[in-house]
């Protein structure tokens, strides 16, 4: 930084607020350090910023499966609202393990990030409440965090699951599976609520739980063999707890001839850029993956630069009804 402020001819204080604070510094002083800072090829040093500023610019976001869209597009839309601030997402994916969510809790510690955005992997949130106590806000993303010293971004993932129940049964149908797991998802397990519910509104209607070990295609595809190769009964309608198990299960149909939807009807969850793309047009419950990326930065910077109080919001999904679920 001293070459830098000998290079353009001003204070170190002034090359210091161009990086950090350039609306206190006039345009044209302005574009002479970042002139300065081109010919020198400077790099700042953020970790010595951060030991002296106590925190970065930094925060991080960890997600269940970064291989599904749906925690995609989360992460898209808070680094484009990240960004309006001034901050950057580091991003960390742990397969609902929670060996891998300790490290990246640990890692994120150490970095003294902005801020945490977590969909936690199980229901023990200690590590979370020690790192809010460190000065480290905290956000539950796609969790429900009434009762938590968090603030939230949720679906009412119970209402969704009765929207897809209450779908399948408007269209006739009378034999429901719901296929997903593990039920220590939060979500499955809300989904599944939701499906136990709505069911019991339709007279002569059944619901079997078909579970799985994760909420994947590969998942799907088992689960629909499942399905072919029960001798209980086949069910008329299938509903995933997410659409890449949707288009696991709409692969193992087809690829055994069974017509969907007129054999069997099928209905996803989150509505992913995939689901009206596959070979039959999947149904979905719509999830505003944008909204809940965009309105978890929110709530951190809120938390960060007021300490406001913990605030949940909560999103109502909606049904998007495409071939896969069509009246027979």
């Amino acid at each position: 930084m001293k070459e830098v402020a000998v290079t353009a001819g001003v204070s170190v204080g002034t090359v210091s607020n161009v990086l950090n604070a350039p609306e206190k510094v006039a345009p044209a002083t302005v574009a002479r350090v970042h002139t300065a800072i081109e010919q020198l090829g400077f790099v700042r040093n953020d970790a010595a910023r951060q030991l002296k500023a106590g925190s970065s610019r930094c925060v991080g976001l960890v997600v269940l499966d970064i291989g599904n869209p749906f925690f995609s597009d989360i992460a898209r839309a808070a680094e484009q609202r990240a960004a309006q601030h001034d901050l950057v997402v580091l991003l960390g994916s742990t397969d609902d393990e929670i060996d891998r969510e300790r490290l990246y809790l640990e890692t994120f510690d150490e970095q003294r990030v902005f801020g945490l955005m977590i969909s936690p992997s199980g229901d023990d949130l200690d590590r979370l409440r020690a790192l809010s106590k460190r000065g480290i806000p905290v956000v539950l993303v796609d969790r429900d965090g009434t009762g938590t010293p968090f603030s939230s971004v949720a679906v009412d993932n119970i209402g969704g699951g009765r929207m897809a129940v209450d779908h399948l049964c408007s269209t006739g149908r009378r034999r429901i599976a719901f296929v997903g797991g593990p039920r220590s998802l939060r979500q499955v397990a809300d989904r599944l609520t939701g499906a136990r519910s709505a069911i019991q509104d339709h007279a002569g209607a059944v619901l079997e739980l078909i579970e799985t070990p994760a909420p994947t295609v590969v998942a799907g595809r088992d689960a629909g063999e499942r399905i072919l190769a029960g001798t209980t009964g086949r069910p008329d309608a299938v509903f995933c707890a997410n659409d890449l198990l949707a288009i696991g299960v709409l692969q193992a149909l087809t690829r055994h001839g069974v017509r969907v939807p007129d054999d069997i009807a099928l209905i996803g969850y989150d509505d992913i850029d995939f689901a009206e793309s596959t070979m039959v047009p999947l149904s979905s419950i719509r999830q505003p993956s944008g909204l809940i990326g965009a309105s978890a930065i929110d709530l951190l910077v809120a938390a960060a630069d007021s300490g406001a109080a913990t605030e949940h919001i909560c999103f109502t999904p909606t049904l998007v009804p495409r071939a896969s679920s069509a009246r027979p």
